[in-house]
């Protein structure tokens, strides 16, 4: 039986997840110098593209069906077949097409979040190859390990909406990316426009509640909560983000205060339906604090990781998830359980072995996967094309009229 109430929000939560990806490309855009606006976008365009039709082909039945070694599912519903259209996941009462559509969002938005590190510096063509393979080779392998009934979700390890899944194997990829590619010859002089860096976090958190809030698959009151302490993180890592920044660089900067929501909302993605607003609080000043000095530290060993997204995604999803094992509370959502401060020693360390374990499982195919593709095809531009911008270069046509 459909419960239309919860298939109503689902395809509202949906929609706000898809949003999320032209946020980011709105986000990156602002971000980097006017020659390479439409470069750093369309590679988050194009992943609405080509990860649907991977999803559609493989990905979905790779992630959620049949179990092969624990790792990853067969192929039992590729292109979905054997999905009929009046199926429902009985739990939720949503139909399973509509599931279907959300984990897509998902799956649609991960490798774009790699592309802000290595901005400036990939060719397209690798950079298809490179989303395509590790789509299957990371992506779909840890959303069968962690949601699909793989040997983590087995073992009792949590993820609410994507610490791990989506968050912290990006974050890893994008600093393996920029270990291999190395620092760009000629890096952008600052962000070109901060109004689009505004908008596309505006399009971001705004996404996000259907990103947390949706995890639950139906509404309730884990649902609430979810949708409030993604807010609450948020907000605390801003306004921390801003703080620090303030009393280091002596001025209250726009882009810190965006950057730190950001990092707020990737940090407490994992435990959102696991914790209560008040841990969220501590979670989002945590996130503020950490994923700055991180940040701070990616600058020290002059990584050129462009747009942060190793200190802002990766770490804030690995400590997220190390939050959620220090906090969790079965009383919030019976569906989880007690973190180390209500006795959860043991959930406490399958978190940590977990964020660890997948965090060098993604750093090392990503690093892996970027050297193999370069044997058969160059990965990184030319110099020249780097001077003069890859809009240009690569795509022939530039956001803007060079006067």
């Amino acid at each position: 039986m459909i419960d239309t109430g919860n298939t109503g929000f689902m395809l509202v939560a949906t929609s706000l997840v898809m949003l999320m990806t032209p946020g980011l490309a709105f986000f990156y855009g602002g971000l980097v110098g006017r020659k390479n606006v439409l470069t750093i976008m369309i590679q988050s365009f194009v992943s609405m593209g080509i990860t649907t039709i991977l999803w559609f082909a493989v990905g979905y039945s790779l992630s959620f069906s049949g179990d092969v070694g624990g790792i990853i599912g067969n192929l039992e519903h590729a292109f979905l077949n054997g999905i009929n259209i009046n199926d429902v996941i009985t739990s939720a009462g949503i139909p399973t097409y509509v599931f279907v559509a959300y984990q897509m969002m998902f799956a649609i938005i991960t490798p774009a979040l790699i592309t802000g590190a290595f901005t400036n510096r990939v060719r397209f063509g690798a950079y298809l190859i490179f989303i395509t393979a590790w789509l299957l080779l990371v992506y779909f392998p840890m959303v069968h390990m962690v949601w699909g009934g793989g040997l983590l979700q087995q073992w009792g390890v949590l993820d609410f909406a994507g610490g791990i899944v989506v968050h912290n194997i990006a974050g890893m990829a994008a600093l393996a990316s920029v270990i291999f590619l190395g620092k760009r010859i000629f890096p952008d002089k600052g962000p070109h426009s901060i109004p689009l860096v505004a908008l596309g976090t505006g399009l971001l958190w705004f996404g996000w509640y259907g990103f947390n809030a949706g995890s639950e698959l139906q509404v309730d009151a884990v649902t609430a909560t979810a949708f409030l302490n993604t807010d609450i993180a948020a907000s605390f890592a801003g306004i921390v983000w801003l703080i620090i920044a303030w009393f280091y660089e002596k001025k209250p900067k726009f882009i810190g205060l965006l950057t730190g929501a950001v990092a707020g909302l990737a940090t407490i993605t994992p435990a959102a339906g696991f914790v209560s607003p008040t841990s969220a609080a501590i979670i989002g000043i945590v996130a503020g604090i950490v994923c700055y000095f991180a940040v701070s530290l990616k600058n020290k060993l002059k990584l050129d990781d462009a747009l942060d997204v190793w200190g802002v995604h990766g770490v804030g999803g690995a400590i997220g998830i190390i939050m959620l094992g220090i906090f969790a509370d079965a009383s919030i959502n019976s569906a989880g359980t007690n973190g180390l401060l209500l006795g959860g020693t043991s959930f406490f360390f399958k978190e940590l072995v977990a964020v660890l374990g997948t965090s060098i499982y993604a750093f090392g195919i990503s690093y892996a996967m970027l050297w193999l593709i370069n044997k058969i095809t160059p990965v990184k531009v030319s110099n020249t094309d780097e001077e003069n911008g890859l809009d240009e270069a690569l795509h022939g046509e530039a956001a803007y009229e060079m006067i």
